[in-house]
């Protein structure tokens, strides 16, 4: 059920629809395609966070508009070696409230994947077109949709005329999409607050946990000889296949993950088993030559109980070093040379108490614009994991669907779209308090 000054706010962004659809449209225009390098040029990153800035100056909030140094980031496993940010800004509003109230972090990544093939998309992914409902462009779902909403929620609670107790943040980040490094910009610069809606994609469910990931590179050496000859021995100077004897290693690591799909300890009410998933395989360098070495690496996704003292996945490594090393001490080669471990940038896991009062009441005001969800959670991760390990509870909560994310035609419906931004504002409205006349 909806209070008076709820169903005002409902009813104002249901009116206002076209604007909202607007908003996105904007939003699309902007080619913020996520960089694959650290030293990738900036696009118009920069250009939309000035203009979401604007939009909410406009209603009376403060905003930040900043480039974080890279010394800012340093600190954090998200972090790649001298990632900067030219460019590349930070945006932080804040709507201040009347004071005597909790305040809220409304938070999105502004950054989207490539649209490449372009020539498969049946309109350009950059210039936002609604057909039959659906609103179609890059980003459209994940996540300027999200982002949309929370900043057109923002600026009608605004204009509503109804004061809040408690202040409403929103914070635009960059760099979700390759490393995360974004919304750890976004923390050491002190955003922060009593609690936190990420406005990912969740089909209107509140998901209270995510996974974290570990990417290790395994490289196994062997010796090189000459494929079209028969090799003696390894012990007497014979050529060693580095590709066998990695399969050694693929057997330990299938053999872990099974064990992991079984231990009490991987099952979670809201996410999956932790993963043990080979990526990539490079090995060999001549087609008449034995592969002296053979790098494999993985993505292993972790449950939160596994998180270390500090937040991260140190005891999940300790297990697949120690998983592997047992399997090469049968095997006097590897015995002898041993693989070696490389570690690229990580993402922690997280989870906010499914009981935390921003979880129910995001449900509750779901429900009450007719999108009823459920408590669930994200297998991959999210930005709110970030803002967890600093102190802010988060949920992610979105509109529909995370399965149509990074496709060709990415869509999000427009009734979907008004929805969460209604759900948004009523939640706002439950969390932070309304100020007393």
């Amino acid at each position: 059920m909806l209070d008076e000054r709820e169903q005002h706010v409902v009813t104002e962004i249901a009116r206002r629809r076209d604007d909202l659809v607007s908003l996105l449209a904007d939003l699309i225009a902007f080619d913020t395609t996520a960089r694959a390098a650290p030293d990738d040029p900036a696009r118009d990153e920069a250009a939309l966070q000035e203009y979401i800035a604007d939009r909410l100056r406009g209603v009376g909030a403060s905003a930040d508009v900043w480039e974080p140094k890279p010394e800012d980031v340093a600190h954090s496993r998200l972090a790649p070696p001298g990632i900067g940010f030219e460019g590349r800004p930070q945006m932080a509003a804040r709507l201040t409230g009347a004071g005597g109230g909790r305040s809220l972090l409304f938070n999105g990544h502004i950054d989207v994947v490539s649209g490449d093939p372009l020539h498969e998309w049946t309109s350009h992914p950059n210039r936002a077109e609604v057909r039959d409902g659906l609103l179609y462009g890059r980003g459209a779902c994940d996540m300027k949709g999200g982002v949309a909403a929370m900043t057109f929620a923002t600026e009608v609670l605004a204009q509503s005329g109804i004061r809040l107790a408690g202040d409403v943040i929103v914070s635009t980040v960059t760099d979700e999409e390759s490393t995360g490094v974004g919304g750890v910009g976004a923390v050491a610069h002190g955003v922060r607050a009593d609690a936190g809606i990420v406005t990912e994609p969740s089909a209107f469910d509140a998901w209270v946990a995510c996974r974290g990931s570990l990417i290790p590179t395994i490289t196994v050496t062997g010796r090189t000889g000459h494929a079209g000859v028969r090799q003696p021995d390894w012990h007497d100077g014979g050529a060693v296949n580095a590709i066998e004897k990695t399969q050694l290693v693929l057997d330990a690591l299938r053999n872990l993950q099974d064990e992991w799909n079984v231990r009490p300890d991987h099952q979670h009410p809201y996410v999956s088993p932790g993963d043990i998933v080979p990526v990539i395989v490079e090995g060999g360098h001549w087609i008449v030559s034995y592969p002296a070495s053979c790098r494999l690496t993985y993505h292993v996704a972790y449950l939160p109980v596994h998180s270390d003292a500090s937040g991260w996945g140190d005891d999940v490594a300790r297990e697949l070093v120690d998983c592997v090393a047992r399997a090469v001490a049968e095997d006097e080669w590897l015995t002898l040379h041993p693989p070696t471990w490389e570690w690229a940038p990580e993402v922690p896991a997280a989870e906010i108490d499914p009981e935390h009062p921003i979880v129910q009441i995001a449900l509750d005001a779901s429900a009450a614009v007719g999108r009823p969800g459920k408590r669930s959670g994200m297998d991959s991760w999210h930005d709110g994991a970030t803002f967890m390990q600093a102190g802010t509870p988060c949920i992610c909560f979105g509109p529909p669907h995370l399965d149509i994310a990074h496709r060709v035609d990415e869509y999000v419906t427009v009734d979907d779209l008004v929805a969460c931004a209604q759900a948004l504002a009523v939640s706002a409205l439950r969390f932070c308090g309304v100020a007393r006349d």
